[in-house]
């Protein structure tokens, strides 16, 4: 009579889920993978404390040039920034700032993923994912609301939102560009922005 033989690593044959389980707050989660990747994260309470800290960061960076293509993230931000007196003129996008000469963009996105610290974007947004990709620094702002934990969850609200009219490009940005191509050194800001924010808003 035979007898079958054990398998040497019974473990290796994919009968477990390879996802991790959410054990803490996806803001909690998202922070600590974003950070890792190099991206540097900020919670406000409200639209009044962002435009606050963005205006620390325009002041701490001595950004003049800014672009935001999304008119109505625009409008939201030149709005909240009514009661900032060094943002009442804060206008982004404004003519004769283009992405070729300015010093940062602002974005918002279509989902945050918390598990790896991921940006989503997609060309569903005005003038598609060009405005992240080619400022030196990007800075994203989101709200909570768009905090899923995983890629699937994403990929899910993503078709939930668009049916059958999916954004043609659906790209995910984690952190800062970086590549170690050559020598094997790692060099940030080769093929994207050099320093990615990311403004989390609790609403």
């Amino acid at each position: 009579m035979s007898e079958s033989t054990p398998l040497p690593f019974a473990s290796s044959e994919g009968n477990q889920s390879v996802f991790k389980p959410q054990q803490d707050d996806l803001e909690v989660l998202f922070a600590e993978a974003f950070s890792l990747l190099q991206g540097k994260f900020v919670f406000c309470m409200n639209h009044q404390e962002l435009v606050v800290q963005l205006d620390n960061l325009i002041q701490q960076r001595n950004l003049k040039k800014i672009v935001c293509e999304e008119s109505r993230l625009r409008a939201t931000l030149v709005e909240a920034a009514a009661g900032v007196p060094a943002l009442k003129e804060f206008s982004p996008g404004e003519p004769g700032t283009d992405l070729k000469t300015c010093d940062a963009s602002i974005t918002g996105c279509e989902y945050l993923i918390a598990r790896t610290g991921t940006i989503v974007l997609s060309s569903a947004q005005e003038k598609g994912r060009t405005t992240s990709v080619y400022a030196p620094i990007h800075i994203c702002i989101a709200s909570v609301d768009q905090l899923v934990y995983d890629v699937r969850d994403g990929l899910k609200m993503i078709r939930e939102k668009y049916g059958n009219a999916l954004p043609s490009l659906i790209s995910f940005a984690s952190g800062p560009s970086r590549t170690a191509d050559i020598e094997k050194t790692l060099v940030v800001g080769v093929h994207g922005p050099r320093e990615v924010y990311l403004f989390l808003v609790d609403k």
